[in-house]
């Protein structure tokens, strides 16, 4: 449910980084944790999960699903963001 009725709900999925890193990265943009799979700000939340995905024949990598839900107005700054981190994570 979301916390306000204007908020929206935008889902991404990452590659090559774990849940820890990208808790990490949602962090350090200005959200608290507010359990395992969950961390907040004042005007969006993100919910975590990861998966194991396989590439090609011999080669699979974590996987890292965000349920992002905000101010339509934040989201988008903050996802943006969030991309760049973790496309530098993957090397």
């Amino acid at each position: 449910m979301s916390a306000n009725e204007n908020w929206v709900r935008r889902e991404r999925s990452f590659r090559g980084i774990s849940e820890r890193l990208a808790i990490t990265y949602l962090e350090n943009l200005g959200a608290e944790r507010v359990d395992d799979d969950r961390v907040a700000a004042d005007d969006w939340t993100a919910t975590l999960s990861s998966q194991t995905v396989g590439i090609g024949p011999s080669v699979s990598l974590t996987q890292v699903d965000l349920i992002f839900e905000g101010d339509p107005n934040a989201l988008d700054s903050l996802i943006e963001r969030f991309a760049q981190k973790a496309m530098r994570a993957g090397g």
